[in-house]
């Protein structure tokens, strides 16, 4: 354990390093403010043992700035030593940041008393700071896993319902437009029931990697839906964008070329995508409902249509032609 005494009187200080030397700590001396400051800022002390009445940068001005200097979570224990025995100086040195105030002289015992005190402060503090971030790291973790699907790693429904939201107020701010898509892989059941739930999850998985793979920018998310459903959220996105993401999202599935013996639409895993696109208006904060169901009508077009391929939702196309 480091200690810094900062005090003028060279006697006074000789004496103090040799009490805390025969203690075992490693004693430094700064014999005014402005250098224990420096030394403080460059050895970095566990205490500091502080006399009040020095030459230039008093005691209390000497706490002060060390405090400042001080990161958040960072705490050095001060001890003011001192002549000045008034409780006026006593209360000062407190609110300037002291955590103990001994009157000179002080003897070896109660020295060694004080020190110790400090020493067991500065341990729990330590121990719980350690606690605090595991605390701080697990709840992390657990929202990190709130918000991911447990099978495929990607956003979970709780997530999209979370970033729709939000994206859709910040396009309401931006007057940009913001599109969603919603795909459904064609035909899972007879894929689940023929190949087997452990072989459905591994297709369910390869889905959502090519899927998460396709998106072209940090903020576009894509989630799982629910079962063998998934959406993708394109801010800043105009219809024609999100219909090349969709097309190469489709793309991308079927090029896995996962044996699909009974699929009406390939015979091969594909896919089946709806695109929405709109331009939020400013105040509408449930507009993305209508959203949401533009790209589900759009969805239940590309089925209608055979499957296999992307389709958007009229009112999108009319809006982008107008």
């Amino acid at each position: 354990m480091k200690v810094l005494v900062i005090e003028d009187t060279v006697t006074s200080a000789t004496l103090v390093c040799h009490q805390l030397t025969k203690m075992g700590l490693s004693a430094m001396h700064a014999r005014d403010g402005e250098s224990g400051v420096v030394m403080f800022k460059r050895e970095r002390p566990d205490l500091v043992l502080l006399d009040i009445i020095m030459p230039g940068m008093d005691g209390f001005e000497v706490a002060h700035r060390i405090r400042q200097l001080e990161q958040d979570g960072d705490w050095t224990p001060i001890i003011f030593l001192t002549a000045r025995a008034s409780e006026n100086d006593l209360q000062r040195a407190i609110e300037v940041g002291g955590d103990d105030y001994l009157v000179k002289p002080v003897s070896e015992v109660v020295l060694k008393a004080k020190v110790g005190a400090m020493q067991r402060i500065a341990q729990m503090r330590s121990a719980l700071l350690v606690l605090t971030r595991k605390l701080d790291d697990a709840n992390r973790e657990l929202t990190r896993l709130s918000s991911v699907d447990g099978l495929t790693g990607i956003a979970n429904r709780r997530r999209f319902d979370e970033s729709l939201l939000r994206e859709w107020r910040r396009a309401s701010r931006t007057g940009l437009p913001l599109s969603l898509l919603v795909a459904d892989v064609d035909y899972f059941k007879p894929f689940n029931d023929n190949y087997g739930h452990q072989v459905g999850d591994e297709c369910l998985k390869a889905v959502a990697r090519t899927l998460e793979l396709k998106l072209r920018r940090p903020t576009d998310v894509v989630a799982r839906y629910g079962g063998e459903e998934f959406a993708a959220i394109l801010p800043e996105t105009a219809l024609d964008g999100a219909i090349a993401v969709a097309d190469a999202m489709r793309g991308g599935i079927e090029a896995l070329a996962i044996t699909h013996r009974l699929s009406g639409a390939a015979p091969v895993v594909t896919i089946s995508i709806g695109v929405a696109s709109m331009m939020p208006v400013r105040g509408d904060e449930n507009g993305f409902v209508a959203l949401i169901k533009s790209a589900d009508d759009a969805l239940f077009r590309a089925k209608k249509l055979g499957r296999n391929q992307v389709a958007a939702c009229l009112d999108s196309i009319e809006a982008e032609i107008g």
